[in-house]
């Protein structure tokens, strides 16, 4: 007995999108939408919403029609180690600041993967941390403490 399913990853990530999608438009339908040239709050979600949805519906569409490998091994120490430091860094960023912040959700993340080699690691966490500054603070002028209050600086 063969499944109608030949692409299992394709039809996974589509389906994921898929619902994404969906649920954007959904949550959307509580504010106004606006126009074009007048958006409202719902328009840019929703939009966004609607184009995930339709790229999640040809994911699950090609799935039927293209052959391909199954779905490996879900690696859950991995992925709760980058959910954990995208977590880290929001609790981090108002009281520690953006930098450490930063060099902690790199660092952690990175751990994650298969090759972790901490000097890399920190020399990209550093230049990353940088980057930030000068993007966000420098350029953009948020004002985001680079070195928050429990490191002594206000």
């Amino acid at each position: 007995m063969s499944s109608l399913i030949r692409h299992p990853k394709n039809f996974w990530l589509g389906f994921i999108f898929l619902a994404f999608g969906i649920a954007a438009i959904v949550i959307g339908q509580d504010y106004s939408m606006g126009t074009a040239a007048r958006m409202g709050p719902a328009y840019f979600p929703v939009v966004l919403g609607a184009l995930l949805a339709l790229v999640g519906a040809v994911g699950v569409a090609r799935s039927v029609f293209i052959a391909g490998e199954a779905v490996g091994r879900i690696h859950l120490k991995e992925l709760a180690l980058v959910l954990v430091a995208v977590l880290l860094f929001g609790v981090l960023m108002r009281g520690a600041g953006l930098v450490p912040a930063a060099v902690v959700m790199i660092v952690m993340s990175a751990y994650a993967g298969p090759r972790f080699r901490i000097g890399k690691v920190l020399l990209l966490a550093a230049g990353l941390a940088l980057f930030a500054v000068l993007l966000f603070v420098t350029l953009l002028g948020l004002p985001m403490p680079i070195f928050g209050p429990w490191l002594g600086a206000e």
